[in-house]
């Protein structure tokens, strides 16, 4: 990997560190060029719970993302299936894939890859652009990188849990 995007991954895991969710997720943001985003952490009920979330989200759809259960939505399905869920335009999708909060949002291109450790789903990264997009292959892979960087403070009992 580039040495900077090397440094990227170690500057937003050191934010992580010091759960300085809204400023990592700025930076990954900046990074992709991308106009949204949520972090969620896995709660130990089951759920996802938001972590973070980019400013200009309507406090509507706030509402409808702040507890998702596993299995719904895009970032419940990243989880379920600890696989990246993309949507190249969010409001004429025809997967089912994306939940009606999505479309309110008004935002087209977007991805949500599971955070993980050791293998093991404990959140989700997502982000998106209010134009039609498809993440690349290289794309996809950096976001899980970025999401290991952070799932050690995600992790339940990891350094600087998230307390959903």
């Amino acid at each position: 990997m580039p040495e900077d995007l090397t440094r990227m991954t170690d500057d937003i895991e050191a934010l992580a560190r010091k759960q300085a969710w809204t400023e990592a997720l700025g930076r990954i943001l900046q990074h992709f060029a991308a106009e949204s985003g949520t972090i969620h952490a896995l709660g130990e009920d089951g759920a996802l719970h938001l972590t973070a979330a980019s400013a200009g989200i309507p406090e509507f759809v706030l509402e409808t993302v702040r507890i998702v259960p596993v299995g719904k939505g895009m970032a419940g399905l990243a989880v379920e299936r600890r696989q990246p869920v993309t949507a190249c335009n969010i409001q004429t999708d025809t997967t089912g894939d994306v939940r009606p909060g999505a479309l309110a949002t008004g935002l087209q291109g977007s991805i949500v890859v599971p955070i993980l450790s050791e293998g093991r789903a404990v959140g989700a990264l997502g982000i998106a652009n209010r134009q039609e997009r498809t993440f690349t292959d290289d794309e996809t892979a950096l976001l899980l990188r970025i999401g290991r960087s952070l799932a050690g403070s995600l992790a339940p009992g990891g350094a600087g849990s998230a307390k959903p």
